[in-house]
């Protein structure tokens, strides 16, 4: 199963579960029904947003900086500009 199968998969059987709940056909409390199920869908978009949001947080506050990826790719480029002024290409100097 491919991940867009997978997604489509999950995101249909939460809308129908959802759906479920919301019609009634399960039945809850009159304070469950009138005041949770129909705030459910903003209640996780929020909380998923706010996980997108923590997890771009740690990621920028646990970055390091990388030397030696800095001198790999430095010279990665330079390899390039060699291998395309040789095929007559003019890429500039920096």
């Amino acid at each position: 199963m491919t991940r867009a199968q997978q997604t489509i998969s999950i995101a249909l059987l939460l809308s129908s579960l959802y759906l479920t709940c919301f019609l009634g056909f399960v039945p809850f409390s009159p304070k469950i029904q009138d005041e949770i199920i129909p705030v459910l869908p903003f209640w996780g978009l929020i909380s998923f947003g706010s996980y997108l949001l923590f997890k771009l947080g740690y990621g920028v506050f646990t970055f390091n900086d990388v030397p030696e990826a800095h001198k790999e790719l430095m010279a990665e480029i330079e390899l390039a500009r060699v291998d395309l002024k040789a095929k007559g290409v003019d890429v500039g100097n920096d």
